[in-house]
């Protein structure tokens, strides 16, 4: 209970736009840590086991049910009718075992060049005990975020497919509490993501058939979110930008393999570096905000942001470069029936420094799926899916011929 009461502090403290959270990098000199952080980070989970297996990656990977995180664009090229997935990512299981991710998604297939699915995402951080200034029990509460997408695809041409996809976003973190005599407030956005998907047969093979297929996607471009009743502080959501490649080649009749490839990039401000007095203290201009010594003003709006989050580390453009994560993966299947996988993801050590292996089975039977999925961290730094199974159960309806099994 311990932990996770100070695990929502934190959270609490970082929705309401705190001093060290909006100052962290005060000082003439940085250590090369800027780690980009924004409101409503459920947002960027993966949520489904398939992904999970690969590196977290899938912007190009063959279209599934849970497409919709990943590029909606791939609906478009789906061969099921309908069909719809359940999935549940336990969260933090080393500390507490009641803080989780669920994720249902759906897709229909309006006929052979439009789709149109849905999602709901939600978030639990389990059951908080609150207390007085005397430690007293005052109550409890059970805060969580959710999400709700909706999401149109429809091909352009035989090979390529484009997708606009809405999303609304609640997030209550606090249940009115007010940490710092903050009065805070459940905070609300909505947003929409643009996705493209290309696929198509290539002879790059003699003897054996392939696939190659890339796509984009561009998630979350919306307003901000603010946790207090006087909007004195909003916070980006994580608008990001997704873009990757994918080839899969058939072995024979009954095996095929998959690789590929995804690379992301926040597209919000990097935290610039404070200037600060011979004391020490942060120099403060007639406006009231901090004096920024390099880089840029990150209260900008989400569009501007969007912009300037190309050019606006003040480590120039390696501290850019570091900003971009890589997932890579391979996926073998052996009649459609049974898959392996396993993934590798990489954050450079000065933007969160998360590295991990990842490791899936994937199972099919007729209209039936099933996958797990597991990771095992590379880096010392724990990892809050550390030695945790995740899973996802998928229902495909409609034509269920061998050639159109997921």
């Amino acid at each position: 209970m311990k932990t996770r009461f100070l695990l929502l502090s934190v959270l609490v403290m970082f929705a309401l736009g705190t001093e060290a959270q909006n100052y962290g990098n005060v000082g003439g000199k940085s250590s090369g840590d800027r780690v980009i952080t924004t409101a409503v980070p459920f947002l960027m989970i993966g949520p489904d086991a398939r992904a999970g297996g690969l590196g977290d990656g899938g912007v190009a990977t063959s279209p599934d049910a849970n497409s919709m995180h990943w590029n909606s664009a791939k609906y478009a090229f789906i061969k099921n009718p309908s069909g719809f997935s359940i999935s549940y990512t336990p969260w933090l299981r080393n500390l507490v075992n009641d803080i989780n991710l669920a994720y249902v998604s759906f897709y229909h297939r309006l006929d052979d060049r439009q789709t149109v699915a849905a999602t709901l995402r939600y978030f639990s951080l389990g059951e908080i005990q609150f207390t007085d200034v005397m430690g007293n029990p005052i109550g409890t509460y059970k805060p969580n975020e959710f999400a709700v997408d909706a999401a149109y695809a429809r091909k352009l041409s035989d090979n390529l497919a484009l997708s606009v996809a809405g999303r609304f976003i609640y997030s209550n973190l606090t249940a009115g509490f007010s940490p710092q005599g903050t009065e805070s407030s459940s905070g609300l956005s909505v947003a929409a993501d643009i996705g493209l998907y290309w696929q198509k047969d290539v002879n790059w093979f003699p003897r054996n058939n392939a696939q190659f297929a890339w796509g984009v996607l561009i998630s979350n471009i919306g307003s901000k979110i603010s946790y207090s009743k006087t909007n004195i502080q909003k916070d980006f959501i994580p608008t990001n930008l997704r873009f990757g490649s994918r080839l899969t080649v058939d072995m024979d009749a009954y095996n095929k393999i998959s690789f590929d490839i995804d690379v992301n990039k926040l597209l919000v401000p990097t935290p610039p570096i404070y200037a600060t007095d011979s004391l020490g203290n942060p120099i403060i201009n007639p406006d009231g905000t901090y004096k920024i010594l390099k880089g840029m003003n990150p209260n900008v709006a989400p569009i501007k942001g969007m912009v300037e989050s190309w050019y606006d580390a003040p480590g120039g453009f390696k501290e850019e470069m570091q900003e971009f994560n890589f997932s890579i993966g391979a996926e073998y299947w052996y009649n459609n029936l049974l898959a392996l996988r396993a993934g590798y993801f990489y954050e450079n050590r000065h933007k969160g420094d998360r590295q991990y292996i990842t490791l899936g089975v994937g199972l099919r039977y007729n209209v039936f799926g099933l996958d797990f999925s597991y990771l095992i961290p590379t880096v010392s730094q724990q990892n809050p899916l550390e030695k945790t199974l995740r899973f996802s159960l998928l229902f495909n309806f409609g034509n269920n011929t061998p050639g159109n099994r997921f």
